[in-house]
């Protein structure tokens, strides 16, 4: 068995075997895979594509090619994953949500990627905060809690690691068959009974039209479920935050608002549907709506902040943050709104162009080791749809200082189309599974 042959496989259009992917997979870990097979593997399935079969082989192999975790918790193993959008902070509700109706979370999250923001990084904005723990640290905090969100260590998917530094250089990121194996390797080492996927869809997320987040909803889906692992996927709507914010501090205080004084909002709604088909997968509940119910009940009750505060003490952050987390959190040197610059409706609001603009500001990494500022963003953002009159607000602007701040503003107006009538698409849009 050698990489060339695997490759020419491939290359034909013929289908590799789990243990030729085994093999690989391991070449990818060990470095016995040079960086040019590696290119030439990830090229090889961009342009011929998997079966399912194949796919849910180099999904495995990928997992298998580190460390795999294993519970023996008496509650249900689950967790979530979404492909990345603007202002999408539902992890850092959802866990202790979860963690409050007795489903354990141990949820291995990833840094910001491109324009999205990394739900690592928003947890670090709390001051103290580390998520680089042990397994052992880890195991603790799933057990006497019920939820942990943590950076993967180095052994979790070592071949994907390898892969996607690949990938990324080679023009074959967008290989729905490839981003699939990538996205399940991960989650799937974390040991998972059951899992729920929000697959966004719009100008903010990275699958802009409603055919190419279906398509790979279906992908992921099938393969998961191929790997042993129940679970489906949500198609939601990125053509606008989904919080009213978009930076890490910013959205970090969304949370606690809705962790400490819930009320109806789009974050609420989506984080609400994503839980209960969680639970529905993991036969905790028979339908959505009692599901929903007492996921619901755990913020009106105040359990899932108690399991949130918990979770940060433990990962080093503050004692009993939601009691005072206004003052813990840090806030930008200028603040300011942006002013509509004509009457009308928020009738588009480009995603993209909006996280870029938080990356700018400092919100991001343009390269590779590059500090954040936690403090940087926008807040206050009008929705789709929202009526406003020439110079009112349309968002609050958060800088390191003035000239960041002009730029980010000037960002933020390209990136806003005000015009007479908005068509927003639904928070739902399809459900796959």
């Amino acid at each position: 068995m050698d990489a060339r042959a695997i490759i020419e496989t491939l290359r034909d259009g013929g289908e590799p075997t789990q243990a030729q992917m085994t093999w690989f997979a391991n070449g990818l870990a060990t470095g016995a895979v040079t960086d040019a097979q590696a290119g030439a593997f990830a090229m090889a399935v961009c342009l011929r594509g998997l079966s399912e079969e194949a796919r849910v082989a180099l999904t495995l192999a990928m997992r298998d090619s580190g460390d795999v975790l294993e519970w023996k918790l008496k509650t249900p193993v689950v967790d979530k994953h979404s492909t990345g959008g603007i202002g999408d902070c539902v992890s850092l509700l959802l866990a202790p949500m979860l963690a409050a109706v007795g489903v354990a979370n141990p949820m291995i999250s990833g840094r910001g990627l491109g324009h999205t923001g990394g739900t690592l990084d928003k947890l670090e904005a709390i001051p103290g905060v580390s998520t680089d723990v042990d397994e052992t640290t880890f195991r603790r905090m799933v057990d006497d809690i019920g939820c942990a969100i943590v950076s993967a260590s180095k052994r979790i998917a070592p071949a994907d690691k390898r892969l996607y530094a690949v990938r990324d250089v080679t023009g074959t990121v967008e290989s729905i068959d490839l981003i699939t194996a990538s996205i399940l390797s991960k989650k799937l080492a974390a040991g998972l009974g059951s899992l729920i996927l929000d697959v966004k869809c719009g100008s903010g997320a990275f699958m802009k039209t409603r055919d190419d987040a279906v398509a790979l909803a279906r992908s992921l889906v099938s393969t998961a479920n191929g790997a042993g692992c129940r679970t489906a996927a949500l198609v939601t709507a990125m053509d606008q935050p989904l919080a009213s914010t978009a930076g890490n501090a910013l959205e970090v205080a969304e949370v606690m608002q809705a962790l400490t004084a819930p009320r109806n909002s789009r974050l609420v709604d989506l984080t609400l549907a994503l839980g209960a088909e969680l639970m529905l997968l993991a036969k905790v509940d028979v339908s959505p709506e009692v599901a929903a119910g007492k996921l619901l009940d755990t913020l009106k009750s105040g359990r899932a902040a108690e399991k949130f505060d918990a979770m940060i003490e433990a990962l080093g952050g503050p004692a009993r943050f939601s009691e005072d987390w206004q003052s813990r959190l840090p806030e930008a040197n200028v603040i300011r709104e942006i002013a509509a610059p004509q009457s009308g409706k928020i009738a588009a609001l480009d995603g993209h162009a909006i996280g870029l603009a938080v990356v700018r500001l400092g919100g991001g990494r343009l390269r590779e080791g590059d500090r954040i500022d936690p403090s940087v963003g926008f807040s206050d953002i009008l929705p789709l749809g929202a009526e406003v009159s020439k110079g009112e607000p349309v968002a609050r602007l958060h800088a390191a200082g003035e000239k960041a701040a002009q730029e980010a503003e000037r960002a933020y107006l390209d990136a806003l189309t005000i015009g007479e009538r908005a068509e927003p698409l639904p928070l739902m849009i399809e459900r796959v599974g």
